[in-house]
Order: structure tokens, then C-alpha cells, then sequence
């Protein structure tokens, strides 16, 4: 069997919020955002994580870019452990890990036009010699579909796909080998959202990029992932290959959460599952499997005991009682 070569290593990750109440504003409680995920992206591949609004996805991407501190648990990208390193070693890590965020218009200076926004860090990171910057800043932008007369406009001037491209851009000049891709395509038009993946996806063969694929659009996830996450209240719930996952998804959540996607045939009968209630707090979730409140498939056991996630068939995770102890799918 063939060693795997793993870009990111996430370990048992763990990111809580205080919540401070009162005058002196005491630590009253937490907001558990990140508790206990554990996942790897090989080298060149895309793993997509999905869940529902609230359920920690961003909180981790940005954790593991060490955007924020973590609680507890271990990142390594590309062996290196980021939470290990000291703030000038950071610095120079800096450009192998980018983000693409989910608001292209509020992630860019209105102030600055668009050629300075790709290259100001290129230029603090020396990335090329002064004298190929502007050469430099030029191909890349071409290489996302933006032509070398746009670098004097400013991004109001600008459609939403076309300021996502320059996000990609500016990610882009850096040279990274991970990005974590936040959402962005959520707020594009779907003929926008299409030209976008399909960039990204050009982008990683082109560059051989590592990407980490936060989105709630489903069929989204499953055109552009390799992998598939799924993530219910800080805590990842089930793993797997992008084919295996939506051929035969095990947790109740990712049932309910795949039965959403529309089948853009009128004769095919949807099996939608509803979810009864509302997401509990992060800040106070259930005792034992914290999905039993809403699942039809509850059993005593769920209320009190927390399911172990573990592999149910090989390279497929799911963390429900109705596999624990079976190993079957």
C-alpha cells in the first residue's frame, strides 16, 4: 500500500470563544466553535467541508491558518508544526498559506488599485526582485483571467466575480501551496459561481495547490472535492471520498443534509429528511452525541454517550452510535 503524502495534518483541534459577563467581565462559559476535529488533505487534492451555518467550518479554517489561536490539538502543514512557531519563523511561513474569503468587496482596500492589492505582499515578502514585479504581478493576474489594463482600477469598478478573481489573485502571487478557500462562491451569481470553481480548479493543476473548501452549497462541494467533511457543532461527524460520501452518506446529519440537494429532474421523487428543532448552542450543546436532539434515529445511548469516530469502512469516518460496534456500513 502506497504512502499518502499529506499537505495538512489537523488533530484533535480544539478552538474556544470566552464568554465574559458582568462588570469585570469574569469567564462565565465557552463557546465550544472548534471541539475535537481531526482530518488530513493530501498534496495537489481539495477537501471540502460542509455543515450548517454556525457549525464552526470557518472558525477552523482560519484557526488552522493560525489567523486565530487554537485551545488545544496539533496543525502540521508540510510537516511543520504552525502553532510551534515563533513569530518571525511565522512570518516567513506566511506565504505558503493563504485564504480566499467568502466577501470579495469587503476583503479588498477600496483604496488601493487592483495592481497593488496582488503585489503589496509580494513586495514585504520580497517574493521577486523589484525589477520583475511588475512583470510578475501581470502574469498572475492572467493566469486568473483579469487583463494587465485593469491594475490602475480601484475594486468598485468592478463586477463580484471579478473582485473574487482578484482575492484569487492576490492569493495566488504569493506562491502558496495551501489555501483555504472560504466560501467563495456563496456570494456570486450561479453562471459567476462556474467560471470561479472552474479557475480554482485550473489554478491547482496549473500550481499544484493544496485547498481546503469551506462551502454550504452541496453540488458545489461535490464538482470541485476530492474529500468530504461534514461538520455538526464544532465536531467533524463524518469523512470520506467525495463518490463514496454522496453514494452512501452514514451519519443521520449527512442523510439529512445530501437529501436537501435538488434533483433537476421533475419525475424523480426527493426523499427529503426534515430536521425537527433548532441548532443547540455551541455555548451549551447536549450531553452524548450532540446531534441526538434532532435525529429520528435516536437511541438511548445517544443521549449519554459520545460516539466514537472511527473508521466504518476503509477511508470512511463516522462518528454515530448506530456503527459503533459493527463494523459494517
Amino acid at each position: 500500500m502506497e504512502q499518502k503524502d499529506y499537505l495538512l495534518e489537523v488533530d484533535n483541534l480544539v478552538k474556544y470563544f470566552p464568554i465574559k459577563t458582568g462588570f469585570f467581565k469574569r469567564t462565565t462559559g465557552y463557546v465550544k466553535a472548534v471541539d475535537g476535529v481531526s482530518f488530513k488533505i493530501e498534496r495537489g487534492k481539495t477537501m471540502g467541508l460542509v455543515g450548517e451555518s454556525g457549525c464552526g467550518k470557518s472558525t477552523c479554517g482560519r484557526t488552522i491558518l493560525r489567523l486565530l489561536e487554537k485551545t488545544s490539538g496539533e496543525v502540521k502543514i508540510d510537516g511543520k508544526d504552525i502553532f510551534a512557531l515563533s513569530k518571525e519563523e511565522l512570518r516567513k511561513f506566511r506565504p505558503q498559506v493563504q485564504i480566499v474569503f467568502q466577501d470579495p468587496y469587503s476583503s479588498l482596500s477600496p483604496r488601493l488599485p487592483v495592481g497593488e492589492i496582488i503585489g503589496e505582499a509580494v513586495r514585504e515578502h520580497g517574493i521577486v526582485p523589484e525589477e520583475e514585479f511588475n512583470d510578475y504581478i501581470t502574469r498572475v493576474m492572467e493566469a486568473c483571467g483579469l487583463p494587465e489594463y485593469y491594475k490602475g482600477r480601484y475594486p468598485h469598478e468592478f463586477s463580484g466575480g471579478q473582485r473574487q478573481r482578484i482575492c484569487i489573485a492576490r492569493a495566488l502571487a504569493l506562491n502558496p501551496e495551501f489555501i483555504v478557500c472560504d466560501e467563495p462562491v456563496s456570494a456570486l451569481d450561479v453562471s459567476i459561481q462556474a467560471q470561479v470553481i472552474n479557475l480554482l480548479k485550473e489554478l491547482q493543476k496549473e500550481f499544484g495547490l493544496t485547498y481546503l473548501f469551506i462551502s454550504h452549497d452541496l453540488s458545489v462541494v461535490e464538482h470541485i472535492s476530492d474529500t468530504v467533511g461534514v461538520m455538526y457543532l464544532g465536531t467533524m461527524v463524518e469523512f470520506s471520498d467525495t463518490d463514496k460520501i454522496f453514494a452512501k452518506p452514514l451519519h443521520p446529519y449527512t442523510q439529512a443534509l445530501f437529501s436537501a440537494i435538488p434533483i433537476p429532474d421533475p419525475d424523480v421523487k426527493i426523499n427529503r429528511i426534515v430536521l425537527e428543532g433548532s441548532i443547540p448552542s455551541p455555548a451549551n450543546p447536549p450531553s452524548g452525541c450532540k446531534f441526538h436532539t434532532r435525529c429520528a434515529k435516536c437511541m438511548e445511548i445517544c443521549k449519554t454517550q459520545v460516539p466514537e469516530y472511527r473508521e466504518v469502512e476503509p477511508n470512511h469516518f463516522c462518528a454515530c452510535h448506530l456503527y459503533n460496534g459493527q463494523n459494517e456500513g
